[in-house]
């Protein structure tokens, strides 16, 4: 992932962005799959400054989903050899905001269309690497299993996707 395409920035780094008031901060709160399972906890919170919003959780993945046994390799190199899909060190993944459900009363983030499994085999990255587009792309097509997403060589109207809706339930204010 290169600095060059940086479209995603942390929430802690933006002086002028904060979650507004009448919203969840989600930071520190688990992460649970379709099934109910744990599958890690909000790390940060990531904004796209063109959208001028949160797009993505960041989510540092727990180890058990981590160590699951799925396949480990992404695809047959040559001649029998394999890549690896993910490396020492690399247990974040993103989420975008518009697949998950907050469950305030609780403190649980819900992927409700998600489960551990997918989260298992999705290519992941290291605490505090850029995040750069091509990687927001394979990972959306990989939720979604749609390989037609696409980009149409820019990030201009991606944002604009069902998956980057806001789902965040404002508390009341009494």
């Amino acid at each position: 992932m290169t600095d060059t395409n940086k479209n995603l920035f942390n929430l802690d780094e933006l002086s002028d962005y904060k979650v507004a008031e009448n919203y969840n901060d989600v930071r520190g709160w688990n992460v649970k799959d379709a099934n109910n399972r744990i599958i890690g906890k909000v790390d940060h919170l990531l904004v796209n400054k063109t959208a001028e919003r949160v797009v993505y959780l960041d989510v540092e993945v727990d180890k058990t989903v981590i160590e699951e046994g799925h396949e480990t390799y992404d695809k047959r190199v040559s001649a029998g050899l394999h890549e690896f899909l993910n490396k020492e060190g690399e247990n974040h993944l993103i989420i975008p905001i518009g697949i998950v459900n907050i469950d305030e009363k609780n403190k649980f983030v819900n992927t409700n269309e998600i489960d551990s499994s997918t989260f298992a085999k999705a290519k992941r990255f290291k605490k505090g690497a850029i995040v750069d587009f091509e990687y927001e792309l394979n990972l959306l097509r990989h939720y979604k299993g749609d390989n037609t997403i696409h980009h149409s060589n820019s990030v201009d109207g991606f944002y604009d996707r069902e998956e980057f809706n806001n789902t965040f339930p404002q508390r009341d204010l009494e």
